[in-house]
């Protein structure tokens, strides 16, 4: 292992999965985290009360044949997406029809979930959603008639029967109502810079804060909505980034930083050997919303003196920026403040200072061993792939990766 100011608290196997997205409660005095599983359908559910020794203590299955891999705890209430495998993936019974939505469960008792309803959505189901508390559910979703995904707001008031209660999209995505993207929309959306319809659609969740959501749309840019009115969200401003930054999925998290008039957006690394457009991850400014600025981006992480491979994108896998650290408000979890921490593909953990966020910088990483065995089919190199990261209100910092366990650490800090 390779690190810098973060120090090695616990590993765990996760008894053999590996784990996806993370959700975290703090309940009677103890912690629990919540692992999404990655390939296979389920949740992990680990007591982290003492950070150095995790304790498993249920796996939680899953719909046979049905991607799991988002999970949001808050209010002692757990979402937990619901998505068709792509092509070609196998997870349990492929005989079984896979299911979409989202499901909805009482974890008041943190170590036995009770499940509560099913928001179903057509299409594929969700891929990323957004839940902090309360009644609304910001869903990404496919939905019928629809290319790519879009932002389904859900009332789950009565968990046993949710409904939908608005839709946005970006123009161009209503197939089923013959939708093109006009030259009219290109001009209102994205300030007259064309891009390709390759890549619109949501992918994150849609960041709540207010009556505000800052969504990543792709290729579509970040988007800003008016969510005050949670039946009819209105478009505030789209600040696009593609060409020349980012991948196909151009923009994959959108983290405002409360108080500060600053979102930090991120592309996500897709192709082996850094074979596509370059990525980043970037500051915005957001004081005049219908105008977002951008205001720098992030220096892209090298090896350490002594590491393996001349650059991250020689050693191979993926490299490159994936999910961020969110808070989400939820008083449990670290601030958005003054850290970045980001799951960087085959860098590992990657913690950058942005008390000035005209000068983001490093200051501190971790990057695991390469994984002995495979747990899943990608990357083809079996190379270390850092997924999701979630930092404690304690500074306890949980690394997930895609074909080992979770690891916890600390950041060290002056």
């Amino acid at each position: 292992m390779w690190h810098h100011n973060v120090d090695l608290l616990a590993y765990h196997d996760l008894d053999g999965r590996s784990g996806f997205k993370l959700a975290l409660q703090e309940a009677g005095g103890r912690f629990f985290l919540y692992v999404a599983g990655f390939w296979h359908s389920g949740w992990s559910i680990l007591d982290v009360t003492d950070p150095e020794h995790p304790e498993l203590l249920r796996w939680l299955d899953g719909p046979p044949n049905t991607m799991t891999i988002q999970v949001q705890v808050a209010d002692g209430t757990m979402i937990t997406a619901l998505e068709h495998p792509p092509p070609g993936l196998t997870i349990g019974d492929t005989a079984a029809k896979p299911q979409d939505g989202f499901l909805i469960w009482n974890v008041r008792e943190a170590d036995r979930p009770q499940l509560l309803g099913q928001w179903v959505s057509g299409g594929t189901g969700t891929h990323r959603n957004f839940y902090n508390g309360g009644q609304w559910v910001y869903a990404t979703s496919s939905l019928p008639g629809f290319e790519g995904q879009i932002l389904a707001i859900v009332d789950i008031a009565d968990p046993a029967s949710p409904k939908t209660a608005g839709t946005w999209w970006h123009p161009g995505q209503h197939k089923a109502a013959g939708e093109t993207y006009t030259p009219e929309d290109q001009r209102k959306l994205t300030a007259g810079r064309p891009y390709p319809q390759h890549g619109l659609s949501l992918h994150g969740g849609a960041y709540a804060v207010g009556d505000r959501a800052y969504c990543p749309w792709m290729r579509g840019g970040m988007v800003i909505l008016d969510i005050a009115d949670k039946h009819h969200p209105r478009h505030v401003a789209t600040l696009p980034v593609y060409p020349p930054l980012g991948s196909t999925i151009a923009v994959h998290s959108a983290v405002p930083l409360p108080g500060r008039d600053v979102v930090v957006i991120n592309d996500e690394a897709l192709r082996e050997y850094c074979d596509e457009p370059a990525s980043y991850a970037a500051t915005v400014d957001i004081s005049d919303e219908s105008d977002p600025i951008l205001m720098a981006l992030f220096p892209q992480p090298r090896p350490p003196r002594g590491y393996d491979a001349p650059s991250f994108c020689a050693k191979g896998g993926r490299f490159g920026p994936h999910n961020q650290h969110q808070q989400q408000g939820l008083d449990c979890l670290a601030p958005n403040d003054q850290h970045v921490y980001i799951a960087y593909f085959s860098a590992g953990l990657q913690i950058y200072d942005i008390s000035d966020p005209h000068d983001p910088h490093i200051t501190g990483y971790y990057i695991p061993d390469d994984p002995k065995e495979r747990r899943g089919p990608i990357p083809s190199k079996l190379v270390h792939q850092a997924q999701d990261v979630l930092v404690d209100r304690r500074g306890v910092i949980y690394m997930s990766e895609g074909n080992s366990g979770i690891y916890i650490l600390r950041h060290q800090t002056s």
